[in-house]
């Protein structure tokens, strides 16, 4: 199988940078139980046997392929997402992280995520999982409710959510909980319930993510019928203030913390570092002095393994116009309750900050923005009304596609 390739050039002077920024490693393994009808992500159902030896192959000779363009990088995080990760074996998992400590140059404290799922909790297992060197896991429970579990299709039930939380904190010294909240017939009080049962396993961060109808989802084609957006925004307000009291920082949009357990590899994300994406449709960005460059593999599992098999997983790369990354900076970094330090607009896209000089102004008059010499935030309305504030930022008279 022959890679496709695909540059988009502007025309534009390339952006310069002084330095290159953080860089962090993705990893993704495509299949899950079962696929859940509200879920966007490139997940495939298991039917049968996965093939996770071949799968690891390519993964193994995707990196290797990898490695010039980032060497003499140091790797700061790793996150192994899905799909389900977790339906790999200890083995697999330990295969994947000893590759990319050969291959890469990871740092010695890098912080170390494996997304997992209730349904596949085995205490031997996890405790495997952290021999192999994971130090974080991301467990998706979504609700502790039976009836809503069912409504939104998990594979999993309460009490296995209630295990596999237990089993968790119990393993890992530093684990994230991910919740979901305005669901099908779910009122205000049985969110908050959720959020205490979660609390009450002492994580060190929580994610509350509102169920959203995204395109190309069953959920999409088939609606269920949703709380309305009175009883969505009381939801938020009583998570949020719940966790407040708890002593977690909302330091994103949808991300909670105690102080020091921030999620190292999203931070990235969110500050517009570098990530190396693997895997079957992983997306990458790649920084190097004058382009940063968006990358993404074959999304089928079969065509990514066949094309990894041939030595260029890469089906698209592409660098970012500078047109583009003013707001694709912004999209990022708004996200952040703290914002970002006004220079690092400049570090990382490689523009000066005169360039969003305009719509700047027009955030601030309309109240979604704050600012001064060090840093720039989005107020407490631009957070609730994100969308709007980015919007003054897209590229005008051009054409946008989806990354």
């Amino acid at each position: 199988m022959q890679p496709v390739t695909l540059v988009r050039r502007d025309g534009a002077e390339p952006p310069r940078l002084a330095a290159l920024p953080p860089l962090t490693l993705y990893i993704h393994v495509p299949w899950c139980l079962r696929k859940c009808p509200y879920c966007d992500f490139n997940s495939h159902e298991a039917k049968g046997e996965v093939p996770e030896a071949r799968y690891v192959d390519a993964v193994i000779a995707d990196l290797e392929a990898s490695v010039p363009k980032v060497w003499g990088r140091r790797i700061q995080a790793v996150f192994i997402g899905g799909g389900t990760p977790s339906i790999f074996s200890e083995r697999a998992i330990d295969r994947l992280l000893t590759a990319a400590r050969t291959l890469l140059t990871v740092a010695p404290d890098a912080e170390i995520t494996l997304e997992a799922n209730p349904g596949t909790f085995e205490q031997a297992k996890f405790r495997g999982f952290r021999d192999a060197g994971v130090n974080r896991l991301s467990v998706g429970i979504q609700s502790f409710d039976d009836a809503r579990l069912a409504a939104i299709g998990r594979v999993h039930g309460g009490d296995e959510a209630r295990r596999a939380a237990e089993m968790a904190v119990a393993t890992f010294g530093n684990v994230n909980l991910d919740l979901m909240y305005a669901l099908p017939g779910q009122a205000p009080a049985a969110a908050l319930a959720d959020l205490r049962t979660a609390l009450a396993f002492g994580p060190q961060h929580l994610s509350a993510y509102h169920l959203t109808l995204e395109p190309n989802t069953w959920f999409h084609r088939h609606p269920p019928a949703l709380p309305d957006h009175d009883a969505a925004a009381a939801m938020q307000e009583a998570l949020e203030a719940a966790l407040a009291g708890a002593g977690y920082e909302n330091y994103e949009t949808s991300a909670f913390a105690k102080p020091g357990r921030r999620s190292r590899h999203n931070l990235n994300y969110w500050r517009f570092g570098d990530y190396l994406g693997i895997g079957a449709g992983a997306h990458g960005k790649i920084s190097y002095p004058d382009r940063i460059v968006r990358e993404r593999r074959f999304r089928q599992p079969r065509a990514y393994m066949d094309a990894a098999a041939a030595g260029n997983a890469v089906q698209e790369s592409h660098p970012v116009p500078r047109a583009d990354l003013p707001f694709e900076f912004l999209m990022n970094g708004l996200r952040l309750a703290e914002g970002f330090p006004t220079a690092l607009f400049t570090e990382r896209t490689g523009l000066d900050l005169a360039v969003i000089a305009a719509p700047l102004a027009r955030a601030e008059d309309a109240g979604l923005l704050e600012r001064d010499a060090l840093a720039i935030r989005p107020s407490a309305r631009g957070r609730r009304f994100l969308n709007d504030l980015l919007a003054l930022f897209l590229p005008e008279a051009e054409t946008r596609r989806t990354v």
